[in-house]
């Protein structure tokens, strides 16, 4: 029997069984805590993952998830190899089937930062190991375990409280759609009608007991919020000669010290990386309620919780 067969994928948060989700976001803040004080460097007292080996394919430039899933592994005791795609035979026309088999022979888990969702379907059907989402044009799911990880450090708990998504409805903000049918919050979306997520995944989060509020305008979604969240007006997926466009879309919707005073004494959230002026003012994103660097750092706390959840061992200790 494959590891695959025995061990989890990670590849939305729509696919996490009831509970899960709770369960990643406590054992991200339990890892967090147990090694408070400590060296980035220092390996986690427990080593949980000595001797595994995580394989980074990145399609997509990254900074956040290279940086937290690098640091992530090494601090649970673990060692990572990069592979980028110019480096690999991927990138030459190789098969994904047959790069699947071969990365299952040499690491126990893989993490893929892609475009295509389609592949990273393709290469958690031919691999056997855990394969993790660490980006795709549809969704983040990663993203949001650190974002809602940050939220309740600096608000408390999520039960009750209201989100508010602005601008884009991207796969950052698709994937909040995801996470607000497993914990309870409500989430505010106030999108550009073109750029708005598609009804039937509204529809199948609210069947899963979601509380999806549709705005008509940000200072909708904004009122009483105990977030603002956004995300840039041109993704990576995104066509550049479409910026113009974009922008003039977005505009309305940029997270601005006025915006942000309609909340309930919210924080604010960015992915990163972040355009100042653009989607949110400077005054927001460098001012007091802006919590995104440590977000930022949440992702490697994140990142452990969830290669321990794909290879059964979340309920360890730190």
């Amino acid at each position: 029997m494959s590891l695959a067969d025995t061990h989890s994928h990670f590849l939305d948060l729509a696919d996490l069984a009831d509970g899960e989700l709770r369960r990643l976001l406590d054992a991200a803040r339990v890892r967090k805590t147990a090694r408070a004080g400590k060296p980035k460097g220092t390996v986690d007292d427990d080593a949980p993952l000595a001797g595994h080996l995580l394989a980074m394919i990145f399609e997509k430039p990254s900074t956040r998830t290279r940086l937290s899933f690098d640091m992530g592994m090494r601090q649970l005791g673990g060692q990572t190899v990069i592979l980028n795609q110019t480096d690999m035979q991927l990138g030459r026309g190789e098969s994904i089937a047959d790069t699947a088999e071969v990365i299952s022979r040499f690491a126990d888990i893989a993490m893929l930062r892609t475009g295509p969702h389609e592949t990273l379907g393709e290469l958690a059907a031919h691999v056997h190991i855990p394969v993790i989402n660490g980006l795709t044009a549809y969704s983040h799911p990663c993203q949001i375990i650190a974002d809602l990880m940050t939220f309740e450090e600096h608000k408390g708990t999520l039960a009750g409280q209201k989100l508010a998504w602005l601008g884009d409805g991207n796969n950052v903000a698709l994937s909040f759609v995801h996470a607000a049918a497993q914990v309870d919050f409500e989430l505010a979306l106030a999108t550009p009608e073109a750029f708005s997520i598609a009804p039937d995944e509204i529809d199948a989060a609210r069947a899963k007991g979601a509380k999806i509020t549709l705005c008509e305008t940000a200072e909708e979604a904004a009122k009483d919020a105990a977030a603002l969240m956004t995300d840039c007006w041109l993704s990576m997926s995104d066509d550049p000669t479409e910026a113009e466009a974009r922008a003039k879309a977005f505009t309305p919707y940029q997270v601005t010290q006025s915006l942000m005073a309609l909340g309930d004494d919210p924080i604010f959230l960015h992915c990163l990386p972040a355009y100042r002026d653009s989607e949110v003012t400077a005054e927001v994103i460098d001012g007091p309620r802006s919590v995104v660097f440590d977000e930022a750092e949440n992702r490697a706390h994140a990142q452990k919780a969830i290669m321990l959840h794909c290879l059964g061992m979340l309920d360890m200790g730190a």
